[in-house]
């Protein structure tokens, strides 16, 4: 099966990006992972954590193995090309100034470029946006997005599952985020027509 983008930006929710890799490990799909310099500061601000090959390896375990680690600023990297072997990218939590970047075809940095390369190649790109409140111009990017093929996807939970706990409600949206990307998975939350007892 041909892996997964999981790209982490510099907004907040790095508990998003981390949810999104947990759950394609566990539906038995490889990650292709970058983080961009701000995601970096924010993991450490809300996880106490960094993306690197060494907080990888103790968080992941075994699996950690699956996860290949790419540098933000690394264009020629496998994933910058439409012919790299992926069928999709999520981007969890996508900043403003990602999607504007994206929206406007700016690819100075891999992130960009991976998230171009999906939509030229017509490939799932999926992008778990947090922000609030939303400007006008954050609006007409995520509209050009979603006209060119992305799929705009807020992470905003439900709360029908009545959640318990904070990872509840970050685990649907990562739930959420890997079904919008066309990998099946068995949901842990899901609308069955009636509310839970």
């Amino acid at each position: 099966m041909k892996g997964v983008i999981v790209a982490v930006t510099g907004a907040s929710g790095a508990l998003y990006g981390r949810a999104v890799v947990e759950t394609l490990l566990a539906a038995g799909v490889a990650v292709e992972l970058v983080a961009s310099g701000p995601a970096r500061r924010v993991a450490r601000e809300e996880l106490g954590a960094d993306w690197t090959r060494e907080e990888l390896d103790r968080w992941l375990g075994a699996n950690a193995a699956r996860v290949r680690l790419h540098a933000a600023d690394d264009v020629g990297a496998t994933i910058a090309s439409g012919s790299a072997p992926v069928r999709a990218m999520i981007v969890a939590p996508c900043s403003m100034g990602t999607a504007g970047r994206v929206a406007a075809g700016l690819s100075d940095a891999l992130i960009e470029r991976a998230a171009d390369v999906q939509l030229k190649e017509r490939r799932p790109l999926v992008l778990v946006v947090r922000e609030t409140p939303l400007s006008a111009i954050h609006l007409e990017n995520l509209l050009r997005l979603a006209r060119a093929g992305a799929t705009v996807l807020p992470a905003s939970p439900g709360f029908y599952a009545r959640p318990k706990a904070i990872a509840d409600l970050v685990r649907f949206v990562a739930e959420r985020a890997v079904a919008a990307a066309g990998v099946e998975l068995a949901r842990t939350i899901e609308w069955r027509g009636e509310a839970p007892p």
